[in-house]
């Protein structure tokens, strides 16, 4: 089973506005609003690849119990916990004259450290050997910068698979619970390691750095619409990115790790996880909001996906 975990959700409203002006009247041209946050999008995808979830996290509100109706008519299936306080709403401003993706993201609710403990402990009741527990964007206020480090260990000793899909300080104190896999973009790669890294060589030796030292067994680092590199044993693939058209960016990252999870459950070969994760990338950023692609555009993307061995 794959588990997916938000600490932090936001509901998604997403709105096109034509030449988005700053300090003058703008016009909405078109609305819609999705349950989100990274973990439940890629639940998300996992669904529309077949594949079942647990969504995982913390609600609170009116917000937090809109967000969990969406998901149950989705039929996706959740163990959230509901707090005191109000899921946050964060606004995704696409502009598609300019070709622009703002995103104005609100701070959501406050969490005990107490809370923390209890989701955590009531998800390994459920985590097996060889489940997949995604863990994924920001903490909510109150949660310490450490906490992912912590659920990484504590899944990881359930000889779960984690993977861990982060940024910053909440990235380099997940990484020091060794992960099974992360998925930084080039700038983070960058930032952690204290150099610019240009060149797919120079992000594979970083990564590679990272792998032996904190025992890492995959890395996937997405460099945008140049592609991505998936580093795994003594190999590494670099995958050219996919020319689409663009309707919205936001989620691209989370659909990658969605197929990442599915191919890894599935136990598919590195090929065809690059196939699969580049092509869901690419079906995501067709589609407006945080709505998943369907399964069809996804497979008819698949073999459009060009790699070679570095």
């Amino acid at each position: 089973m794959i588990y997916t975990v938000t600490l932090n959700p936001a509901l998604d409203k997403t709105v096109e506005i034509p030449s988005l002006t700053v300090d003058s009247v703008n016009r909405i041209t078109a609305m819609r609003t999705d349950p989100g946050g990274k973990g439940i999008n890629v639940s998300k995808v996992i669904q529309k690849l077949g594949r079942e979830s647990v969504a995982a996290g913390i609600l609170g509100g009116s917000t937090g119990r809109a967000i969990a109706s969406a998901l149950e008519a989705m039929e996706l299936r959740t163990g959230f916990w509901f707090v005191e306080g109000e899921t946050r709403t964060n606004l995704k401003v696409i502009d598609p004259v300019n070709h622009t993706n703002t995103d104005l993201n609100e701070p959501g609710i406050t969490v005990s450290e107490e809370i923390l403990k209890g989701l955590l402990q009531e998800l390994l009741l459920q985590v097996d050997r060889e489940d997949i527990v995604v863990l994924s964007g920001s903490l909510p206020k109150g949660a310490p910068e450490d906490t992912y480090g912590t659920w990484v260990k504590a899944c990881r000793e359930t000889g779960a698979k984690v993977i861990l899909d982060v940024d910053g300080k909440l990235l380099q104190a997940g990484i020091e619970a060794s992960p099974y896999l992360i998925k930084p973009n080039n700038h983070e790669l960058s930032v952690l390691m204290g150099r610019e890294l240009g060149t797919p060589e120079e992000l594979e030796k970083a990564a590679r750095q990272l792998m032996e030292q904190h025992h890492i067994a995959k890395v996937v680092v997405s460099m945008g619409g140049a592609g991505a590199l998936y580093i795994a044993g003594e190999e590494t693939i670099y995958a050219e990115g996919l020319k689409v058209p663009v309707k919205s960016t936001v989620g691209a990252g989370d659909s990658v790790v969605a197929a990442l999870a599915a191919a890894e459950e599935a136990g598919m070969s590195m090929e065809d996880t690059v196939r699969l994760s580049m092509a869901c990338g690419a079906a995501n950023v067709m589609c407006s909001g945080t709505q998943a692609a369907e399964y069809d555009v996804i497979e008819e993307l698949v073999s459009k996906v060009v790699f070679r061995y570095l």
